[in-house]
């Protein structure tokens, strides 16, 4: 058992350093994050590393196969986070997080919210209106209305999405947020397990923003709201919109982490 990190005065929450990893290998990276979180101790910085992958399919912990509808030639990685099915692929930004909740005086629903609210706020920046919706942890763009997304105009579409896992109270896997890529790997899955759940990107949004600095924007907003330390009345989690935890798997001894799927 990993020992209990020491709590820090406030002023002593740096920001989580960034790594821009560029394009690279997703089990390669998946392996980067476990060795990550196993090895640091109390004294280790938190981390957000920023990358884009090749095309693949992910499918979380307890994640349905039948969600995978077609085999389209990209490859299916099984994985360790939280939720079901989703795809990465280039032009797509993917910003994982390796911070540890207990130092920063996070609970899990705390750090879903802001990482949902970086996104959030990123693409109001952008003149983007985006937000949650209950229960189906990520980002979305649209009108909302009764019944499951999917793909017509009265839907949302989801622009982000999100999984983690927590080991001994330390959090890995992160967010993706669709920039300019090709999204039609998206119609061979039920996206993050729902059926006919619309997807959207950045660019047809009218955002003009290559996946490098939309994913070192995400960041940086990312990093400036886990520099809050959890609970302080100016934190994201104090947003009026909630945001389900569906996504996030954990194991460990933390009484305080939310156990889903």
């Amino acid at each position: 058992m990993a020992p209990i990190p020491p709590m820090l005065p406030l002023a002593d929450l740096a920001p989580p350093r960034l790594r821009e990893l560029g394009q690279v290998d997703y089990r390669a990276t998946w392996q980067a994050m476990i060795d990550f979180t196993a090895a640091r101790t109390a004294e280790t910085p938190d981390e957000l590393w920023l990358c884009e992958h090749p095309p693949v399919f992910t499918l979380g912990q307890a994640g349905r196969p039948e969600h995978l509808l077609a085999d389209i030639g990209v490859p299916l990685v099984n994985i360790d986070r939280g939720g079901q099915i989703t795809y990465h692929g280039p032009g797509q930004a993917v910003v994982y997080v390796l911070v540890d909740l207990t130092r920063r005086r996070l609970k899990v629903r705390e750090l879903v919210l802001r990482i949902e609210q970086a996104a959030i706020d990123l693409l109001a920046d952008y003149g983007v209106a985006a937000g949650r919706i209950d229960g189906a942890p990520g980002v979305y763009v649209g009108e909302r209305s009764a019944g499951t997304a999917g793909t017509d105009a009265a839907h949302p579409a989801k622009i982000a999405a999100l999984g983690l896992r927590i080991r001994n109270g330390r959090s890995y896997h992160g967010v993706s947020l669709n920039v300019d890529m090709d999204l039609s790997p998206f119609a061979a899955i039920n996206p993050c397990g729902y059926a006919g759940l619309a997807v959207t990107q950045t660019r047809d949004q009218g955002v003009d923003l290559t996946s490098h600095a939309a994913g070192l924007a995400l960041a940086q907003r990312l990093a400036t709201l886990l520099a809050v330390p959890g609970g302080a009345p100016n934190s994201a989690a104090h947003s009026e919109n909630s945001a389900g935890s569906d996504n996030v798997q954990n194991s460990g001894r933390a009484e305080n982490l939310e156990v889903t799927d």
